[in-house]
């Protein structure tokens, strides 16, 4: 494959994405105006369609609560990728293991730590979960962590792990992990939205504004908070599903960029076709169990659940083996389960 191209192409495609998802949060914004207009129009406020002092105030709340909630999700991932790591129940693997698995992917991660001039990153690993998978995941690779699933250390030759672990690497040094962390703080942000809407209705339904009934205007200030909270509601939801839209097709645009790197850093092709190979051969595929898995997908090797095509995380299998290996003839390679209890194996893995 022509790694550079594919590389290019990628990054000029994310670039059009971020746009988008700026466009999306211009978007929610006048989307929350116009509730706001809905419900002065109901109270008798409103002069015009077009205010421009309430629409700076409704602009102004709106990037208010969209970039406390981003801050608050931004911060609590500033830790670094092991509080993704253990988000996603894994454990690190002591830099000492007898593992012989463990072993040998601690020496691929210092390998390519030392080819991309980088520090060694933490090296994690799901030892419950079957499924050949991986992330890279931190702010900065100095607190970067690299981690894989027990089918991914037990399934994949030293190639193919090399592979899986370079596409990682690709993700550190080309920026991913940063983008990551603050799409999904951006999210946050937009669901707040939604969450604003919803405590309006639990004001209405537990505070003693319903006392208020018998008030005069009191029925008018109920409605108000209903159609207010009703209408944040659904702008919050419709506006993070676009936001997974977005956030989706920049993740598989990264995908591709990892992958064309990952045949660049280790100028071996079969390695990373190799492992999506047995992906696509395996029962457990690339599935996750952690609880966390939805909302760390796009931080994996490859797609951790079941999505339609416009919320997968990433490009279908097929798709990625033949950009990368021309030649493929179509088949997936079926692979067995070595016996052994991790921890304890002792065989010449190298």
């Amino acid at each position: 494959m022509n790694f550079f191209k594919a590389q290019d192409d990628a990054r000029r495609r994310t670039k059009w994405l971020v746009f988008y998802f700026i466009l999306a949060i211009a978007g929610i914004i006048t989307s929350v105006y116009g509730v706001v207009y809905i419900v002065l129009l109901f109270s008798g406020g409103a002069a015009s369609l077009w205010m421009p002092g309430v629409f700076v105030l409704t602009a102004g709340a709106t990037v208010g609560v969209m970039g406390a909630g981003s801050l608050f999700k931004t911060v609590q991932l500033s830790g670094g990728g092991s509080i993704v790591a253990r988000d996603m129940g894994a454990r690190q693997i002591d830099p000492h293991t007898a593992d012989t698995y463990e072993r040998r992917l601690r020496n691929v991660v210092e390998e390519m730590a030392i080819a991309s001039g980088i520090a060694v990153p933490q090296v994690w690993i799901m030892d419950d979960e079957l499924g050949i998978n991986a992330f890279a995941a931190g702010t900065e690779p100095g607190n970067a962590v690299v981690a894989v699933t027990r089918g991914c250390l037990q399934r994949l030759t030293r190639d193919e792990l090399q592979g899986v672990v370079a596409h990682e690497f690709s993700h550190i040094l080309n920026g991913d992990m940063k983008l990551n962390m603050r799409l999904m703080g951006f999210l946050f942000g937009i669901l707040i939205i939604s969450m604003v809407g919803r405590m309006l209705f639990d004001v209405v339904r537990y505070s003693g504004i319903r006392r208020s009934r018998s008030d005069k205007g009191g029925g008018g200030i109920i409605l108000a908070v209903m159609v207010m909270g009703g209408g944040l509601m659904i702008v919050g939801s419709v506006g993070v599903f676009f936001g997974r839209l977005i956030q989706a097709a920049i993740s598989r645009q990264r995908e591709y960029l990892a992958d064309a790197a990952a045949v660049q850093f280790t100028r071996n092709a079969d390695g990373i076709a190799g492992a999506l190979k047995k992906i696509g051969g395996l029962k457990y595929g690339s599935k996750i169990k952690a609880a966390k898995v939805a909302e760390m997908s796009h931080l994996l090797f490859a797609d951790s659940c079941m999505f339609s095509y416009g919320l997968a995380t990433h490009p279908p299998l097929d798709v990625r083996i033949n950009l990368i290996q021309k030649s493929w003839d179509g088949k997936f390679i079926k692979t067995s389960l070595p016996n052994i209890t991790h921890g304890r194996e002792r065989s010449g893995v190298t």
